[in-house]
């Protein structure tokens, strides 16, 4: 057998230097394995810090990660309030046969309005009258929501949930039919009030008193589709929203999902308390795109009260037709703020009319109260009972002044005057240019048709200021600044003393399709 030599007695032998750099390597190689514990231990709560290390800065991290409040649901909330849902189903005896083109005329709403287009379009909300056609005198199923408000058995659901039905059925979150009677209904806020028999220990749901915050949770339970006792859960998106269904519109938006047979149900808070009553839904598609509208608690307290004592709602009238004050027509009146309703026509022999109210006066507060816009003046007038004394502070010609009267009843109906015909303009005179405005102008005498006040517009500059702001041929202007106009030479004579006045806009008075309206048109320097 060989042996090796033994070359360490050689001068030219080195020690080999493999055990100094394997104790650095090992060294930098800890250091790395240590970063990567702490790293595991500080996003993997499963790794146990005794396999790590053991360190008191550690174990101080730990007892702080399990402090942090974990998400908590709402299931607590809605078992408590659950039970006081309903659905409701009705059925509707059809009187006539749908049209082929799709027409019905057994919407709820208003023709032309959002709500009424909404109900055409994908059949209305829950599936109710007219969605199913048919011949004459068929019997037309709906459904909806609800929710019982005492343990006696009354419930609030929508208007048009219910409007004109022959039989009305609940169905408790127990699985128990009941059937129900209308007690009454409001069409100008979509509610109704209905009784169930049956039981007087019925589990019901507390309106809320505190206004919600955009923000704040809210949860909506209902019948969606059919499908009882569904819960979606959202925030609130916005409130004060007005989506041109009348003059009482004063909705909270919300994105919980709401879809075709909620319409009724209650939009519950954190506190297990309805702060609104779930009505309606904006949707291209016909189901839920986050976009929903409820009537808050406040309106659905006043409503049901007068629904229960009397099956229907009086609401307080001054005989106006009112506007709002853009900032155009603020600078024009010499108003230092945007603010109020603004007079457009008041009504012959209406409570306005006989205090001495006028057109083109601003009502800025009532009894005290400030009044921000038109659909607030609507609001507060409406809540208050027929016969009740009010105060109204009013801003006349430049001067404030107090006025005070009492509320007659708001009609059921409201007839729309037709003064003019909406050919008016044809075969009128080609008119008087007033300069800068954009538009021609005759004397309404000299048209057929446009009454003996004012000047008819006759022709229109597509590019012109006054087509911006709405005129067409065959409007009649009533007033300028204030002052009534019978020529073109009163218009410009108007208008230049407006300019003197130093005014950037000059206020018109038009009557357009039987409706008077105040105008602000913006005049051109020079």
């Amino acid at each position: 057998m060989t042996e090796r030599p033994d070359l360490s007695n050689l001068p030219s032998y080195r020690q080999p230097r493999r055990s100094v750099f394997s104790a650095r390597k090992i060294a930098l190689m800890a250091s790395v394995v240590a970063g990567f514990g702490a790293a595991v231990y500080g996003f993997s709560p499963s790794v146990s810090p005794a396999d790590l290390f053991s360190s008191p800065a550690h174990a101080q991290v730990n007892n702080e990660v399990r402090k942090v409040e974990r998400p908590v649901g709402f299931a607590d909330i809605v078992e408590r309030v659950k039970p006081s849902v309903i659905s409701v189903k009705v059925n509707i005896k059809e009187k006539t046969a749908s049209n082929d083109d799709g027409d019905d005329s057994s919407s709820p709403f208003q023709p032309g309005s959002p709500m009424e287009r909404f109900f055409r379009r994908f059949g209305g909300p829950d599936g109710i009258p007219g969605l199913k056609g048919g011949g004459r005198g068929r019997v037309v199923q709906g459904q909806g929501s609800g929710f019982f408000i005492s343990a006696d058995g009354f419930a609030v659901t929508n208007n048009h949930v219910v409007d004109g039905a022959d039989k009305v059925e609940v169905t408790t979150d127990d699985g128990k039919t009941y059937t129900a009677k209308v007690i009454g209904t409001d069409q100008r806020t979509d509610l109704a009030l209905i009784k169930v028999e049956g039981s007087s220990n019925f589990p019901f749901a507390k309106l809320a008193d505190a206004k919600p915050r955009i923000g704040d949770w809210v949860l909506a339970v209902g019948n969606p589709f059919g499908l009882g006792g569904t819960v979606t859960a959202g925030i609130v998106s916005a409130s004060g929203r007005d989506i041109g269904n009348g003059p009482y519109d004063d909705f909270i938006q919300i994105d919980a999902p709401v879809n075709k047979g909620n319409s009724g149900g209650p939009a519950f808070d954190t506190n297990g308390e309805v702060m609104g009553v779930n009505t309606a839904i904006y949707s291209p598609s016909g189901g839920s795109v986050g976009i929903a509208f409820s009537i808050p608690a406040s309106t659905v307290k006043t409503v049901v009260a007068q629904l229960k004592d009397k099956g229907s709602v009086s609401r307080g009238w001054i005989g106006v037709q009112i506007q709002p004050v853009t900032s155009d027509i603020a600078d024009s009146l010499g108003m230092k703020k945007a603010e109020g309703a603004l007079v457009a026509e008041p009504q012959a022999n209406g409570p306005a009319a006989k205090a001495g109210i006028e057109s083109g006066d601003v009502i800025t507060a009532v009894n005290g109260e400030s009044v921000k816009d038109a659909r607030e003046l609507a609001r507060t007038i409406g809540g208050l009972a027929p016969g009740a004394t009010v105060k109204l502070n009013v801003l006349h010609k430049g001067q404030d002044k107090v006025v005070n009267l009492t509320l007659g009843q708001l009609p059921n109906t409201v007839e729309a005057k037709a003064d003019i015909d909406n050919d008016s303009g044809k075969g009128a005179s080609k008119g008087t240019d007033v300069p800068k405005l954009g538009m021609t102008v005759a004397p309404a005498n000299s048209v057929a048709g446009a009454g003996k006040e004012g000047v008819v517009v006759t022709e229109v500059d597509p590019k012109s200021a006054a087509a911006e702001r709405g005129f067409k041929e065959g409007d009649v202007i009533l007033e300028v600044g204030g002052k009534s106009v019978s020529t073109a030479g009163d218009v410009r004579d108007a208008i230049n003393t407006a300019r003197t006045d130093s005014k950037n806009s000059v206020l018109m008075r038009v009557k357009s399709g039987g409706q008077s309206r105040f105008v602000a048109i913006p005049l051109a320097k020079g």
